[in-house]
């Protein structure tokens, strides 16, 4: 761990900034969203699909806003929309602990996810054009950072939670009320154009440029490839702990065990990513790290498909054994995969955009794989019930398995074909 805060420390003040942010956003955000649900469904007494509503209002105006978010940070500067994100989170998770009625709910739900659609497209921007030709390395420290956050957030919101969820909400609200503050006085101002790209001076119309992003083919392929890592990482959170909870029951041991996959997901993440990233630079072009990681990813769903082949104990440590160690085995996996891919990932969006409007870059492709999500967990959904249904248990953990195949076989050809290399710039009308 010394060595990574060694490595953060030798890039410039802006990109330590950006480092501890992302860390103190996950944190203020984590703390804070695991524990909604409960205190609207228990404390306000909301009936389960108006939960549903209010979350997926969040979701939808993060998820569906990061294009206008990263068009408006390419346009208006990276700083400007960092602190716009994180003052409208404050007011947002404000209203969240001091308000009961449904409208408000939804209010305050959607500024919160239009919120992390304004400053997440601009900060991967800014920490891109100020790491400069260290920008996978800086991408690593970011993973690091950001997995911190996750793990340490749930922490801190079960302990103030326990007193009171108003006081967790109004936490959260002064962390990033704080961060908003440091952002303003600390944060350098930096624009798109002064990343080089070949039109600064010269001022396109949004849709104009939203046309010459979809034709680029190579992002586009390259971004629908990519969507299978994010549903198969995103099933830490949906399938392995439905699975733990099915085996292990929703007592203390199913409890413990869920924690346990998040654990060891995010411990391997912060001990291990900053090696992992500089052994696959040294030894693998970017194109052959990516296939890697979603080929980590995929074969991360074996033990399970394995485990699916051995008899269920009815109780007893038996029990418990396989209800534990084939998902942690999966969650970690799963790690290692992000870990080989993610730095490479986000280097490669740069490439591909030819270092021109990359906030916009990193909105549309997290659009893209925000739909991907949301449709690859309704067919995960589906997959196990279905699974439960019919007897067939190792129906779900084959299909994400032949997800992450095809994912690496399609990066695979995108390499070999050179479609993961840098565009090429279309070429500019000579002045008259």
């Amino acid at each position: 761990m010394r060595t990574t805060l060694a490595q953060a420390r030798s890039y410039d003040r802006s990109v330590q900034l950006l480092l501890v942010n992302q860390f103190t956003i996950n944190l203020g955000f984590y703390m804070l969203m695991p524990y909604l649900a409960q205190h609207m469904s228990g404390t306000l007494g909301m009936a389960g699909w108006l939960v549903g509503l209010v979350l997926g209002v969040r979701n939808f105006s993060q998820q569906g806003m990061f294009l206008i978010g990263g068009t408006l940070a390419d346009r208006f500067g990276y700083k400007p929309l960092i602190v716009a994100g994180c003052v409208l989170r404050t007011l947002g998770f404000a209203t969240l602990g001091l308000v009961d009625s449904v409208p408000a709910l939804l209010a305050a739900s959607a500024a919160t996810g239009f919120a992390g659609a304004l400053f997440n497209p601009a900060v991967r921007a800014y920490l891109a054009a100020d790491a400069g030709e260290r920008r996978v390395e800086a991408f690593a420290l970011f993973n690091v950072f950001y997995q911190a956050g996750i793990l340490l957030g749930p922490l801190v919101g079960m302990l103030l939670t326990g007193l009171d969820f108003r006081v967790t909400c109004l936490v959260s609200a002064a962390i990033f009320a704080v961060l908003s503050i440091v952002q303003i006085r600390a944060l350098p101002a930096r624009r798109a154009d002064d990343s080089g790209g070949e039109n600064v001076g010269k001022r396109e119309s949004v849709l104009a440029q939203w046309r010459s992003i979809v034709r680029n083919r190579a992002f586009l392929f390259f971004s629908v490839a990519m969507i299978g890592s994010y549903v198969l990482s995103f099933q830490v959170y949906l399938a392995l702990p439905l699975e733990v909870r099915r085996l292990g029951g929703e007592g203390e041991f199913g409890t413990a065990a869920v924690a346990l996959l998040f654990a060891a997901s995010g411990l391997a993440t912060i001990f291990g990513q900053t090696r992992v990233t500089a052994w696959c630079k040294e030894r693998l072009e970017p194109g052959q790290a990516l296939v890697w990681g979603l080929l980590s990813m995929g074969v991360a769903f074996v033990p399970l498909l394995v485990a699916t082949a051995v008899p269920v104990p009815a109780e007893g440590i038996g029990r418990w054994v396989l209800a534990a160690v084939p998902p942690t085995l999966t969650a970690l996996l799963l790690a290692l995969g992000t870990m080989i891919a993610y730095p490479f990932e986000m280097d490669t969006i740069v490439r591909l955009s030819g270092d021109r409007l990359v906030a916009t870059h990193y909105g549309l492709y997290n659009t893209i794989c925000g739909i991907g999500i949301t449709l690859g967990n309704l067919l995960t959904g589906a997959a196990l019930d279905a699974a439960r249904s019919a007897g067939m248990s190792a129906l779900p953990w084959l299909a994400l398995l032949v997800l992450g195949l095809a994912c690496a076989g399609s990066l695979y050809g995108l390499h070999r074909t050179g479609h993961l290399t840098r565009a090429v710039p279309e070429p500019q009308p000579a002045a008259a």
